[in-house]
């Protein structure tokens, strides 16, 4: 209870709440709203948007409604950037306890690995996965959880080293409790809020790493993904901009609430502003 009033103390954090479950609501009535599919041709090319009550948003090159699209698409953004999350968090904290609970040369092994995977910039590192494995949805959401653990495992990582030899540790070693208990019993409970807040950051960067594979028609060519739609846009981005700008402001608001939401979390988690 306390957590909450802290987190709606902050007009921002409510703010981007509000965002967030508008996004979903979209995610979750496009099939009532928009039963057909939203890739079928559905009326004339490039319909300007409010120029036509049928298509709100106007149409794009290929007569596709924009609108249906947009709404499809958030179920894309959420499936993505939620999925790419819970793996990339998955890994990260997996790696990150070991890392951090034994120290030592398994500390070494486990970083000089996440520093391998930090060798490259995660969206080249996207490239080379999408481009070897190929570019289905599942595929693009698997590759983009994998390059997005390296900062989740460090977080991690500090947190468990701070942890290690609190007093709660040392009272459960004296009890005899095993290593993977106090890791998954006593310190991963008190290392995940930390993570937790930092799991906004990576589903936010997971939507813009998905859009931006997208825009260089390297994701999947058969859902309605905002970037899809983007990369299709910029062929007539000169004369009929909306197309590329519509599915835009979408991956913006929905980027803005996701990272103001994610701060509501830090305020409200953050042991040090809880007297504030």
């Amino acid at each position: 209870m306390d957590t909450l009033k802290r987190y709606f103390r902050s007009p921002a954090a409510i703010v981007g709440l509000i965002l967030l479950l508008l996004i979903i609501g979209m995610a979750i009535s496009a099939g009532w709203i928009y039963p057909r599919d939203p890739l079928a041709l559905a009326g004339r090319p490039l319909i300007w948007p409010f120029s036509n009550p049928r298509f709100l948003l106007g149409t794009d090159n290929s007569g596709r409604d924009i609108a249906a699209q947009i709404f499809h698409g958030a179920r894309i953004a959420l499936l993505i950037g939620g999925a790419a999350t819970v793996i990339a968090i998955l890994i990260g904290v997996l790696i990150g306890a070991f890392a951090g609970y034994f120290g030592g040369w398994v500390d070494t092994v486990l970083m000089r690995i996440t520093e391998a995977f930090q060798t490259l910039p995660n969206f080249v590192l996207l490239l080379v996965l999408v481009a070897v494995f190929g570019s289905t949805l599942t595929t693009v959401t698997i590759a983009v959880g994998i390059v997005s653990w390296p900062a989740p495992a460090r977080l991690t990582r500090a947190e468990f080293l701070s942890l290690r030899n609190r007093e709660f540790v040392q009272a459960g070693r004296t009890l005899g409790m095993k290593d993977l208990q106090l890791i998954l019993g006593e310190i991963l409970p008190n290392a995940l809020p930390p993570v937790i807040v930092y799991a906004s950051v990576v589903m936010a960067v997971a939507i813009l790493l998905e859009s931006a594979l997208a825009f260089l028609r390297l994701s999947d060519p058969n859902v309605a993904s905002w970037g899809n739609l983007i990369g299709l846009g910029r062929d007539v981005l000169r004369v009929q901009w909306y197309v590329a700008a519509i599915p835009g402001i979408a991956i913006l608001i929905t980027v803005l609430a996701v990272s103001l939401v994610g701060q509501g979390l830090n305020d409200a988690l953050n042991p040090r502003l809880k007297g504030r």
